[in-house]
């Protein structure tokens, strides 16, 4: 019976924290997603640009044994 307690006592604290939560509004949420967005987009392409790089450095050092 004391688990049992103590899950309650547990729901109770959660429901009693999630009361406490300040929640973004639609402009802070659209202004976040937009934020990630751009920083997605930037990291693709560095990402690219980095993969582009070790492509030609490897073709570049496997053409030179002959392969």
């Amino acid at each position: 019976m004391g688990r049992m307690k103590d899950f309650q006592l547990f729901i109770e604290d959660v429901q009693a924290e999630v009361k406490r939560v300040t929640w973004p509004d639609r402009v802070q949420i659209r202004n976040a997603t937009g934020v990630i967005l751009v920083f997605v987009f930037i990291l693709a392409i560095v990402i690219g640009a980095m993969d582009a790089v070790f492509s030609a450095s490897v073709r570049l050092i496997v053409g030179g044994f002959g392969g």
